[in-house]
């Protein structure tokens, strides 16, 4: 399976905000956007003509960036939300947040989406008592995604144990610490999706 390998820290740069793909180092002093809140390479400091396509590209970009998710699949995301009912951008968010890795993610089981995708790929989580380690499958209302019993006492459940509560978790979710437990009320709404992306421009981007 394909996969970015670089330095998450670019992308960080390279969007001019941080994306918090390193996880607590996002919020600490040695993040390098911290000092260098600037794109990377020879011309990183300059000041391109932002046209239309190129916001678009950006925002495109930084949804895929912000999901670990690449460009083949995401454009499969984008085909699938144009064959549902509701606005399409919304659908797209709507489909990204529901995936199993971004659930962990968001629950506070993992400190970053890397992380999240690694511990699902490992099959530590079962989904309505079944053991699912593909990070892409798609939760649904009701579902019920809990740690598996051998895995409950491995470091990143006890860490993410002993962090419950510091990591607001979405409405559409209600995550159970004391029992390495998620329950799924309901997809997310847009208006519960604290992704800073503008939907829009990536489906003005996709429908030209």
């Amino acid at each position: 399976m394909a996969r970015y390998t670089g330095a998450d820290c670019r992308r960080c740069r390279r969007e001019k905000m941080k994306l918090f793909l390193k996880g607590s180092k996002c919020d600490g002093p040695k993040c390098p956007f911290e000092s260098r809140p600037f794109p990377p390479g020879q011309h990183g400091r300059g000041r391109p003509k932002e046209s239309e396509y190129l916001l678009q590209l950006r925002e495109k970009q930084k949804a895929r960036r912000v999901y670990g998710i690449m460009e083949k699949q995401f454009r499969g995301y984008y085909e699938e939300a144009v064959h549902k009912q509701g606005k399409t951008g919304e659908v797209l968010l709507q489909i990204l947040e529901s995936r199993l890795d971004n659930v962990v993610y968001r629950a506070g089981y993992a400190p970053s989406r890397d992380a999240a995708r690694q511990l699902v790929r490992h099959g530590h989580f079962l989904v309505n008592g079944r053991k699912v380690d593909i990070p892409s499958y798609r939760v649904r209302e009701h579902d019920v995604i809990q740690v598996r019993e051998k895995s409950r006492e491995l470091t990143p459940f006890l860490v993410a144990q002993g962090l419950a509560g510091s990591r607001v978790v979405p409405a559409w979710l209600e995550a159970i610490p004391s029992q390495l437990k998620v329950l799924v009320h309901s997809l997310p709404a847009r208006q519960s999706i604290d992704t800073q992306v503008q939907e829009q421009l990536i489906v003005e981007l996709y429908s030209k």
